[in-house]
């Protein structure tokens, strides 16, 4: 089930008006069940592949809790996540290195033709969280299966995230699941703007995009261009158009679900980018099981950069399988992007030692770093979004061969209505957004008279029905 389709406006209704008939020892059971029918519509098979993460978790979590040997604990847990990791990377990789093996050795391995549903990625990455927490003795293993269950299932996070660690969200749950009356009306902001950002922007923008990359050979310069503006604009908006829903919707039950986006697009550095605004639950999963336990910064110069090279990797490889096409494209935008860290851990290592006063105004400077980082971002995102690492290499060359002429072929170019939609839309949000990173937009609106407030939720309402594209297209990222 899609947060941008019919069933899901009716289903979550008939949701909230269970939970709130229903006394609060009764309610986890009840959204549990809701959760299952979510997850399984229209493909009941999905749950067998959560029942089966979900029930390899609780178990060895039980087991690990029950260890006290630290050698037997550290099998059990090696044990479960070679477990969870392996199944991921079989349903992501087994076809795709077979396919890339000389013929007479893909001969000998049968194809698996099997690809893990939506939101494999994410309750795997839960599942491997909560398991790692029990080892460490940060997390008391959880025994009620059904509690457990509606953790790994929670219908608003279970296809795209964000990922929720499994302590704060039990401790939620077990009070009772109480939506606080105060949020009610802010979570209902993020769900209305959330499915704007989904609807209205993303999925509006997405034609120019698909449309330039089908044919990048053969599309003007000018449109790939577009198309790769377009895009940065498009996976953002789709991505936490998606978790906005996800973080409102939760609130309105009494769950508080972490923030996952916090206007990426302001950022003044790549560092910044990728550890403080985009996509933040991931990269704090990265950060604390894999980042410190290889040594994070505490092994030396070499190692902090290795460290930081090998995240980036695997953040590629997270990524690559599924998506925009099978190829090496996501690992050669994780290189990218862990270059950049480089760079930038370089430049700020030469910048202490060599203290230079800044010759230009604060604002202008940091625009800057703004313009530069968006611009760095956008060069990784062509090979996110390349079916391969030619085409996202062809794409670059072609844009970068017409940069000269840009000027007189703008002036003739005959651009369309999408078009100007598109940048009308990309304009509009990056105005909200610096709007809301001085101060957040929902003080700024609750500080306005009632008519104003309820003229700009009719706006939005109507802005979502009238111009949102409603094909029912699924998110970017429930494809990895």
């Amino acid at each position: 089930m899609l947060f941008n389709s019919l069933a899901f406006a009716l289903f979550l209704p008939l949701v909230l008006g269970g939970t709130a008939a229903l006394p609060l020892g009764w309610r986890w059971l009840w959204l549990l069940a809701a959760s299952l029918v979510f997850y399984g519509w229209g493909q009941p098979g999905n749950l067998l592949f959560l029942g089966g993460v979900t029930l390899w978790a609780y178990a060895f979590g039980l087991l690990l809790g029950h260890g006290r040997s630290r050698g037997a604990r550290r099998w059990l847990l090696t044990s479960a996540l070679l477990g969870l990791i392996g199944s991921l990377a079989a349903f992501k990789f087994y076809d795709f290195i077979r396919a890339e093996l000389p013929e007479q050795w893909a001969s000998l391995w049968p194809v698996l033709g099997i690809n893990a549903p939506a939101g494999y990625s994410f309750y795997t990455f839960a599942a491997a969280a909560y398991l790692i927490d029990v080892h460490r003795r940060e997390l008391q293993a959880e025994r009620n299966a059904a509690q457990f269950g509606l953790y790994m299932a929670w219908f608003p996070k279970v296809l795209v995230g964000p990922i929720a660690r499994a302590k704060p969200f039990l401790d939620q749950a077990r009070n009772g699941l109480r939506a606080d009356p105060e949020k009610m009306v802010g979570a209902l902001q993020l769900v209305f703007w959330g499915l704007f950002k989904k609807v209205v922007i993303a999925d509006n923008l997405a034609p120019v995009v698909d449309n330039a990359f089908a044919i990048a050979p053969y599309a003007a310069p000018l449109e790939l261009l577009i198309a790769v503006y377009f895009f940065a604009f498009q996976i953002y908006c789709d991505f936490s158009g998606i978790a906005d829903m996800a973080i409102g919707t939760s609130r309105l039950f009494g769950i508080e679900l972490p923030i996952n986006f916090r206007r990426p697009y302001l950022s003044r550095s790549v560092s910044e980018f990728w550890s403080q605004r985009w996509h933040i639950t991931l990269g704090q999963w990265f950060r604390d099981y894999l980042y410190i336990p290889l040594g994070g910064s505490r092994a030396g110069v070499a190692r902090t950069y290795l460290n930081i090279m090998i995240v980036f990797l695997v953040s590629g490889l997270w990524h690559a399988g599924l998506g925009y096409g099978l190829g090496w494209s996501f690992l050669v935008w994780g290189l990218l992007n862990g270059l950049y860290q480089w760079a930038q851990m370089g430049v700020s290592t030469l910048a202490a030692k060599l203290p230079v006063p800044s010759l230009l105004p604060e604002r202008l400077s940091g625009a800057l770093a703004i313009f530069l980082t968006f611009h760095l971002i956008l060069v990784s995102w062509v090979f996110f979004r390349a079916a391969s690492v030619e085409e996202a290499v062809l794409v670059l060359q072609r844009i970068a061969a017409a940069i000269p002429d840009l000027p007189s072929v703008i002036r003739h170019y005959p651009f369309s209505g999408e078009h100007a939609l598109g940048a009308g839309l990309i304009a509009l949000l990056m105005g909200v957004e610096m709007l809301d990173e001085r101060r957040p937009l929902a003080q700024r609106i609750a500080a306005w008279a009632r008519p104003w407030r309820w003229a700009l939720y009719y706006c939005v309402l109507g802005a979502i029905v009238v111009i949102g594209s409603w094909q029912g297209s699924r998110a970017i990222y429930m494809q990895f």
